[in-house]
C-alpha cells in the first residue's frame, strides 16, 4: 500500500514539473494552472500533496 502510495505521488510530481523537494522545474503554464489538483503551495513556492 505505501509503495504504490509512493510511487503514485512520485509519477504525479514529475508530471506536473516538481522535483523531489516540491520545487517547481517545469516548463509548461498548463502545468502550473493545473497544479491545485494534487497539491497545495506551501511556504517557500514549494508544493506540497494534497491530502
Amino acid at each position: 500500500g505505501n509503495q504504490i502510495g509512493a510511487a503514485f505521488w512520485q509519477t504525479i510530481s514529475g508530471e506536473h514539473g516538481l522535483d523531489s523537494n516540491g520545487v517547481y522545474n517545469g516548463t509548461s503554464e498548463l502545468q502550473l494552472e493545473r497544479m491545485n489538483v494534487y497539491f497545495n503551495e506551501a511556504s517557500g513556492n514549494k508544493y506540497v500533496p494534497r491530502a
